[in-house]
């Protein structure tokens, strides 16, 4: 059916933005952090942040808020499938929490890993990629199979909704994706003694992230 290539090509178009986005992120974070050894609050607020953009963005997908209902509603026996999605959601909602924990640990000048800080970027943006690519490969071959008729139709119908809604926001204010190259981060705060104190640092960082997240359903 037209109707179903439509949807199913759209949101390919879709999966591959949000693809692109954390893979820029993901090798941007690489280049700054790899070679330093200590990290500032406001580096780990930072990352935290875009992290939590990263995540929270993944739940506005047509993907998540269309597609996945109406294969709920068309195939009970799917749930085996969504579990597993979910958990490479909870997968990457572990490493938001990592980062956020690092964060608070940063107010007693503890010593932090940029290498550690790496690696909870790369579980985070593994979980999330290896999820796009498990929808692609078994969430809409199933959405072909146990998605008929009308279902087709009124699932366009909500793209078209959505795709209007989206222009008319971004009238309004910027998207939180794609992920587009910053200013270079915040250089680390020089040790205890130096001019410069942590509160002066943090000061000056972005906003801290959100408390962390409770994974959904």
């Amino acid at each position: 059916m037209l109707t179903a290539t439509y949807i199913l090509v759209s949101l390919s178009v879709e999966q591959a933005s949000i693809r692109m986005s954390l893979l820029a992120f993901q090798k941007y974070m690489q280049v700054q952090l790899r070679q330093q050894s200590r990290l500032s609050l406001a580096q780990l607020q930072y990352t935290g942040d875009w992290l939590n953009r990263l995540y929270q963005g993944s739940y506005w997908r047509k993907v998540e808020m269309y597609l996945i209902p109406a294969i709920r509603q068309a195939a009970p026996h799917a749930d085996g499938l969504l579990d597993e999605l979910n958990g490479l959601n909870h997968a990457a909602l572990e490493s938001i929490n990592v980062v956020q924990q690092r964060a608070g640990a940063a107010i007693d000048h503890s010593e932090l890993q940029a290498e550690q800080l790496c690696a909870a970027i790369d579980a985070f943006c593994a979980a999330l990629l290896q999820r796009l690519e498990k929808e692609e490969r078994e969430l809409f071959a199933l959405a072909r199979k146990v998605i008929v008729g009308e279902a087709w139709f009124a699932i366009a119908y909500q793209f078209l909704a959505h795709d209007a809604r989206a222009q008319e926001a971004r009238r309004g204010k910027a998207q939180v994706l794609p992920f587009v190259l910053p200013a270079p981060l915040p250089a680390p705060l020089p040790a205890a003694g130096g001019a410069e104190t942590l509160a002066d640092g943090a000061a000056s960082a972005p906003p801290a992230p959100a408390q962390p997240l409770r994974a959904q359903a």
